[in-house]
């Protein structure tokens, strides 16, 4: 009895149809015989799905008591008792009821898959443990019930169903997911469409790696080693030289002309690791292909074009990227070049281009650091080898007759010393000084500068060939060494400064302290001037040095653009020192850029909120004020009036009515004069911690008894807010609401928390506002008498929005399902908020 398959069907959220589609399968099995069940299925009172699952066979559920409740689960006995071909599970990360024999659903799955049973399920992207963190980040909640991903992944068949967050929203709005008491919360928090969206890209690029991980498995078990074009994959080949970034380039062209192309550069490394190629360049290249959307790749092999084709068929590539030969022209006699080879070998399912570029015939090899790469002590004493030495031993080898072979391996023991010691130049005096003096004293004819037989002239040759090759490898060595400690340094170095960019540290002065320290000069300074003839200023400046005001005075400068430039003093710099300097002067120039921009978005920023605040006064003084002002008016008219006699009652009731107006206008001027003062800037909003039960029912009081159904739980999480505003606020919302609300169907206040924010929504059942004109409402506007829905739905709703976002809120308008509109406040929960800038100033509360 072989294992049973298993068949998941995958979903971005509730509702997009998973369940709907596992039941379709079941019924196109059925009817072809197949032996099918409905272990356990959960239908949601959903019609639709309700439907589909007549028709097929129901194993009896499981019914577990669990603190004083009794919950249905799925009878993993009877199910296994019966061995159907196929069963139906839905909800596979669900978490079975304490007393079942596992805790969760997709550990009873295992069994039934063990058991020979195929097993058909449904899961939700979010409900993946490995997304759980992401999920939480994107949604505001938690996801509790969770599966392995290894559980998903080793499924026989992954579907995944799809739906696009306008067509689930409408589902959502028509009751096809949600009971209609559950659909208004829904939409408004986990049903957003932003959450929609995201949740629905984690589930296409999760099946889209899997689908590239079945095609890399098929690929490997059939040993299919021709290309397969599924699509444009260009590979671009990097020797480490400057040409690097036009290749790079190119490929991502190439890439960008074919849907889904993908870019991947690859550097081959010669095992031995002694090659040319510039690190500082193969970081710029670097970071130029992830800036492209591409990847780079880093590959051992000694024969690189054949380490580059076997890349290029591993990862499936259509298309090979390479620069044209650097080489002049006599270096071909060594060989054809890389990008002959690769293109002679390449066969016909991969492409190779050839590029030109600036480089061209220019030469392979690139400069060579120049200096002495040996200690001072150990120069020294080679010299000391080198030079004295071989007289040293003439000396005591004229004391004795060893034979010519003897002497010869004495001063080459000597030689070698010398090279170990000093190096190059010290191996080659000790080989010079001591050839010549073998051929002096030990080689016939002795006291000469003649030898007679021509094998000891072949022995001093071989001689003088070991010393200087034993003295290269010395040097060489010395110098890869000296190399591999300054990459370090560099490498530490610049890591350090893409660690200040990750943490945000950005500062200018911090950064260009940090290079006054790196590089123990005595000042640093970023220079920069409007033109070639504008005069330089300083825009940043750290250290105790002289003062530069022109790159030339520094002792080192590094121009950043052609109007930039950072300059240091106290020392010369070696020009190895001056690649991670210019990645230094780079950030800085980046860093003054950041700040200038960001200098110049609080400018747009206040100039903004200022616009806000003003167009906010004027819908207020136009609207807010006229009603009071009306009253008062006809009520004074009204007692100044000697055509009617007014009994008492009368008169007590219009004086009533002009306090009650005069007392609204002394609310409402008070409430400007603070917003004309956040304007200015001389006030900000008093923000405290308040309940929200405390301050909403007080902005019901301008509304007629009845019209509102007020739902704020006492639970909620307190907000920082200012009072006075957030009341105003929620008048002005409540009044518009319902006066566009039909006779006998209240106004609906209720507040809710989603993770850092509790919101507050205003539903009225009107005839809505359609979705072009949702932000045209909150423009403030003249309004005649009662003007037509169309034309707005009051000039209240600007001074609403300007007093939530002068809370650090927002306002915005929904759909209410069924119809009608909802306006959505959403303020920070208390302890969310920045601290003020300046909290000694004094303030008022605007209220």
């Amino acid at each position: 009895m072989g294992r049973g398959k298993l068949r998941i069907y995958l979903g971005a959220a509730p509702g997009v149809g998973k369940t709907y589609a596992m039941l379709s399968e079941a019924h196109r099995r059925v009817e072809r015989g197949t032996d099918c069940v409905v272990a356990f299925v959960e239908h949601h009172d959903r019609p639709r799905t309700g439907v589909m699952l007549h028709g097929l066979e129901h194993v009896p559920r499981r019914q577990l008591e669990y603190r004083g409740g009794v919950f249905p689960e799925m009878d993993l006995d009877a199910v296994l008792a019966r061995r159907p071909q196929v069963a139906l599970v839905d909800e596979l990360a669900h978490t079975n009821v304490p007393g079942s024999r596992n805790a969760k659903r997709w550990q009873d799955v295992e069994e039934l898959l063990a058991a020979g049973i195929d097993v058909i399920s449904t899961v939700n992207i979010q409900h993946l443990e490995s997304l759980g963190d992401v999920v939480e980040s994107i949604t505001g909640v938690r996801q509790q019930e969770t599966v392995p991903d290894e559980v998903v992944r080793r499924a026989d068949q992954v579907e995944l169903v799809d739906m696009s967050p306008e067509a689930l929203r409408r589902r959502m709005a028509h009751g096809n997911i949600y009971q209609p008491d559950k659909v208004d919360a829904a939409l408004s928090n986990y049903f957003r469409p932003g959450n929609l969206t995201a949740l629905r890209e984690l589930a296409l690029l999760w099946v889209a790696d899997r689908v590239d991980a079945y095609l890399t498995q098929y690929r490997s078990e059939h040993r299919v080693s021709r290309i397969w074009g599924s699509r444009e994959r260009i590979v671009v080949g990097l020797t480490g030289g400057p040409e690097g970034r036009t290749l790079i380039r190119r490929g991502a062209r190439l890439a960008e002309k074919g849907a889904g192309g993908e870019v991947l550069a690859v550097y081959i490394a010669r095992s031995d690791g002694l090659t040319s190629a510039s690190p500082k360049e193969l970081a710029v290249q670097r970071t130029l292909v992830e800036d492209l959307g591409g990847t780079f790749h880093h590959v051992v092999g000694d024969d690189i074009p054949a380490a580059l084709l076997a890349f290029a068929r591993g990862v499936n590539a259509t298309q090979i990227v390479l620069g044209s030969s650097r080489r002049k022209t006599w270096q071909y006699v060594f060989g054809p070049g890389v990008g002959a080879t690769v293109a002679r070998e390449s066969g016909p399912d991969l492409d190779v281009h050839i590029v030109t570029h600036d480089e061209v015939a220019k030469g392979r090899g690139l400069p060579v650091a120049r200096g002495a790469r040996l200690g001072r002590s150990r120069r020294v004493w080679g010299w000391v080898v080198g030079v004295a030495g071989p007289p040293v031993l003439t000396a005591l080898l004229s004391t004795v007759d060893l034979g010519l072979a003897n002497d010869m391996l004495l001063f080459l023991a000597l030689t070698v010393t010398a090279a170990l010691l000093g190096g190059l130049l010290p191996a080659l005096a000790s080989a010079a000084g001591g050839s010549l003096l073998l051929n002096y004293f030990y080689t016939p004819p002795l006291h000469r500068w003649t030898i007679a037989d021509p094998k000891n002239i072949v022995a001093i040759v071989i001689f003088v060939a070991v010393g200087v090759a034993v003295a290269s490898v010395v040097d060489l060595a010395a110098r890869r060494t000296h190399q591999a400690a300054r990459l370090r340094a560099e490498s530490e170095i610049l890591s350090f400064l893409a660690g200040n960019v990750l943490r945000g540290e950005t500062g200018l002065e911090d950064l260009l302290e940090r290079v006054r320290e790196t590089f123990g000069m005595e000042s640093a300074a970023l220079l920069e001037r409007a033109s070639d003839v504008e005069p330089w200023t300083c825009a940043g400046r750290v250290g105790r040095g002289r003062p530069v005001e022109r790159p030339d005075e520094a002792d080192v400068d590094v121009p950043v653009g052609d109007h930039m430039a950072l300059a240091l003093t106290g020392r010369v710099l070696p020009a190895e020192d001056r690649r991670v300097l210019a990645a230094f002067a780079a950030q800085a120039a980046v860093v003054l850029d950041r700040r200038r921009l960001q200098e110049e978005a609080d400018r747009a920023r206040a100039l903004a909120e200022g616009n806000r605040i003003r167009t906010a006064l004027l819908a207020a003084v136009s609207h807010d004020l006229r009603t009071p002002l009306a009253g008062i008016k006809a009520a004074v008219s009204s007692l100044r009036s000697e055509d009617v006699e007014w009994s008492e009652e009368d008169r007590a009731e219009l004086l009533a009515g002009i306090e009650e107006g005069a007392d609204r206008l002394d609310h409402l001027v008070g409430n400007l004069l603070d917003m004309s003062r956040l304007q200015t800037g001389t006030v900000t909003p008093l923000i405290r911690e308040v309940d929200l039960d405390e301050v909403v029912p007080m902005a019901l009081g301008g509304v007629p008894e009845g019209s509102v159904d007020l739902d704020v739980p006492e639970t909620l999480p307190m907000v920082g807010v200012d009072p006075g505003l957030l009341e105003r606020a929620m008048a002005n919302l409540v009044e518009n609401a319902v006066k566009y609300s039909p006779s006998g169907a209240p106004v609906l206040v209720a507040a809710s928390a989603l993770a850092d924010r509790v919101e507050v929504r205003v539903v009225d059942r009107g005839p809505g506002v359609p979705d072009a004109a949702k932000d045209r409402i909150f423009e403030p506007f003249q309004r005649y008498g009662d003007a037509p829905r169309g034309a707005g739905v009051g000039l209240g709703l600007a001074v609403a929005r300007g007093f939530a976002e002068a809370m650090d809120g927002t306002l915005d308008a929904e759909d209410t399902p069924g119809g009608g509109l909802t306006m959505v406040l959403t303020l920070r929960a208390a302890g969310t908020r920045p601290e003020p800038l300046h909290p000694a100033e004094p303030e008022r509360q605007a209220s």
